[in-house]
C-alpha cells in the first residue's frame, strides 16, 4: 500500500537501509562493503591476445596461439578470449588527437580496431566453435560455454562516450587491458592471462633497454609505486586490482614461445604474476 513519507510517495514494505539516503554517505557505503559477491563463472579463464604484440605479427604469431587455445577449449576448459587493438588503434588515436577530439570520442574510435581483430580471430576459429561475443551477449556466455563454443570479444570496454577524462592528457585510460580485466572481475574468473611478446614484466622496456631485469612476481601497488615510465599493462588495471573483490592476480606471458599458453592455462608458474597487495 502506498503512503506519504516526508512528502514523498512510498510503497509499504520497501523500506531498507537505503531509504532516504543519497548513496553518497561514506558510513553507509562502508557498512555495505563487507558483503561477499556472487562468483558468476568462477572456473572461467579469460585470455587477452595482444594487438601490437601478437595480432600485428600476423599468422606466424596468431595461429599457433589459437591452436593452443582451441585445444584447451576442446578439452573442456571454459575460455573467453579478448583482443587488443595494436598499431591501427594507435594510428586512430594519433589522428583523433591531432584533430582535437575529446577523450570520449577517442574511446569511441579506438574501440573499432579490437572489434576487427576479434572478428578475424572468430573467422580463424569458426570451424572449432569460435563465436563473436558482444557486450550485449554477456548474459549468454554461460550458454555459449555449455555448448562448447569459443567466445571471442573485443577487449575495449563499452564506455565510449561515457569514458571519463584521464588525470593527464586525453588518451582513454580504460583500453583493452582494462576491459578484459573488468569483465574477468565481474565473472570472478579463475585466471586472467595477458598474451604478449615478452617474457613478462621487466624493470624497463627490454626492447629499448637490453639491461632491463626480468620481474617474475610483484604486487600491483609495488608496480604503481615503482615510477616506471612505461608498463606492460595499463595502469588503471593495477589500480582496479587494488580494490578488486574477486580477481586479485593476473599473469603476463610470452605467447610467441610454443607451449607457454598451455602452461599458463594449467596454472604453471611462467611469465610474470602481478597480485593485489590486498590478496
Amino acid at each position: 500500500m502506498a503512503h506519504r513519507k516526508d512528502g514523498k510517495i512510498w510503497v509499504e514494505g520497501l523500506e531498507t537501509q537505503f531509504t532516504g539516503q543519497s548513496l553518497s554517505s561514506l558510513a553507509l557505503i562502508d557498512s555495505e562493503s563487507h558483503h561477499p559477491t556472487v562468483s558468476v563463472l568462477p572456473d572461467l579463464h579469460v585470455v587477452k591476445i595482444g594487438g601490437q604484440s601478437v595480432m600485428d605479427r600476423g599468422a606466424a604469431a596468431v595461429k599457433p596461439i589459437l591452436e593452443e587455445l582451441v585445444a584447451a577449449r576442446k578439452q573442456g576448459l571454459p575460455l573467453l578470449i579478448g583482443t587488443g587493438g595494436g598499431t591501427r588503434a594507435r594510428h586512430a588515436y594519433a589522428i583523433g588527437l591531432d584533430l582535437g577530439m575529446p577523450t570520449a570520442m577517442l574511446a569511441r574510435i579506438g574501440g573499432s580496431v579490437p572489434v576487427q581483430n576479434a572478428r578475424m580471430l572468430q573467422m580463424l576459429t569458426a570451424k572449432d566453435g569460435g563465436i563473436m561475443c558482444y557486450a550485449d551477449d554477456f548474459e549468454k556466455l554461460p550458454l555459449y560455454l555449455q555448448l562448447g563454443v569459443l567466445p571471442i570479444m573485443s577487449g575495449m570496454p563499452p564506455f565510449e562516450f561515457w569514458e571519463k577524462a584521464p588525470k593527464v592528457g586525453r588518451i582513454p585510460q580504460n583500453r583493452t587491458d582494462a576491459g578484459v580485466y573488468l569483465i574477468a572481475e565481474f565473472f570472478a574468473a579463475k585466471r586472467v592471462i595477458y598474451i604478449k611478446d615478452e617474457e613478462g614484466l621487466f624493470t624497463d622496456d627490454p626492447k629499448k633497454n637490453p639491461d632491463a631485469t626480468f620481474i617474475p612476481e610483484i604486487t600491483a601497488k609495488e608496480l604503481l609505486d615503482s615510477g616506471q615510465d612505461d608498463l606492460i599493462v595499463e595502469r588503471c588495471v593495477l589500480e582496479y586490482m587494488e580494490r578488486a573483490q574477486s580477481v586479485k592476480e593476473i599473469r603476463i606471458i610470452n605467447g610467441l614461445v610454443p607451449g607457454n599458453v598451455t602452461k599458463a592455462l594449467a596454472g604453471e608458474p611462467i611469465g610474470t604474476v602481478i597480485r593485489s597487495s590486498k590478496a
